[in-house]
């Protein structure tokens, strides 16, 4: 189907100018002169006949027609330039970009992250380990791996792993003059803390994982307070302490005999890290391997814990 459209270089000069309300300031950003400013402005004015401006002396001010248009004309020029701005992503350098919480890119994603650029030696991988939530459509962002329970509108959210929270330690507590046998030994050993910053009563604490083992008398209140897990976990492996953690963050420190789960129990929540990225770009080549890569790694891990 054929469009009819106006020349592209009256939208353009239009739409410069309304934005400024100035034709010097157009031609600044179109790097014309302000005389061709107004003339484009003019022949598009008389090809769709209507005036969009009011010129007055010193100023220059919209019609409503004018008012009417602009709107169309930004949203359009965005989705033009971020169609560019993708495209250039794809066929570009091949660098993604990935952000996610300092702890999981330290303990989980970075270790990894050797499979991926073996499988994918074309795709140069950018990690941004940060807390805050990016916007995709300002910031260079590809992927984001966010913890929290999933609700992100307009997004492609995949559930990359459940939280399910237990208790880690050194493998020397469990020995020496107070050996943690028993949730009742937890007495004799601080408790180490994080703190998520969540403000939702349903993150588990060792206050319920206490209560939930059957162990109400040990004072759950005690021992250090960290705000990222990379710090408890640190704290965890020189025997520091006791820390609740999310298992998967700490399968590797497992696995190699750096820390133990001293017991069975574990406490499930509706939290979980989540891939996230716009709809629009999740199809994209790099994206979605890599997408793809993440929840291979993640069904791995599970069958590993069973």
């Amino acid at each position: 189907m054929s469009r009819t459209l106006p020349p592209l270089n009256g939208l353009r000069a239009f739409e410069a100018a309304a934005r400024h309300l100035s034709f010097t300031r157009a031609a600044d950003e179109l790097n014309v002169t302000p005389a061709a400013v107004g003339q484009q402005v003019r022949n598009l004015e008389d090809i769709i006949g209507v005036p969009l401006f009011r010129r007055l002396t010193r100023a220059l001010m919209l019609t409503d027609e004018g008012q009417l248009l602009l709107p169309h004309l930004i949203d359009g020029f965005d989705k033009i330039e971020a169609g560019v701005k993708r495209l250039k992503a794809e066929r570009g350098s091949g660098e993604l970009t990935v952000t996610a919480a300092p702890s999981f890119a330290a303990k989980w994603l970075v270790r990894r992250l050797p499979r991926f650029q073996a499988r994918h030696p074309d795709i140069r991988i950018r990690i941004d380990p940060t807390l805050n939530i990016v916007d995709f459509a300002r910031e260079n962002v590809d992927i984001a791996i966010r913890f929290g329970l999933g609700d992100y509108p307009g997004m492609r959210v995949d559930r990359l792993m459940t939280e399910h929270i237990s208790p880690v330690c050194s493998p020397k507590l469990l020995e020496g003059d107070a050996p943690i046998k028993t949730p009742h030994d937890l007495a004799d050993h601080r408790l180490i803390h994080v703190d998520w910053g969540l403000t939702d009563m349903s993150q588990p604490d060792w206050a319920m994982w206490l209560m939930t083992a059957g162990a109400p008398e040990v004072d759950a209140g005690r021992g250090p307070v960290f705000t990222t897990e990379v710090l408890a976990i640190e704290a965890a492996v020189e025997g520091h302490g006791v820390a609740l953690i999310n298992r998967a963050i700490v399968l590797e420190d497992v696995a190699a005999g750096r820390l133990v789960w001293p017991f069975e129990l574990t406490l499930s929540t509706d939290f979980g890290f989540f891939v996230v990225c716009p709809e629009q770009t999740a199809e994209m080549r790099k994206n979605a391997v890599f997408r793809q890569w993440l929840l291979e790694e993640s069904r791995t891990d599970a069958l590993a814990e069973r």
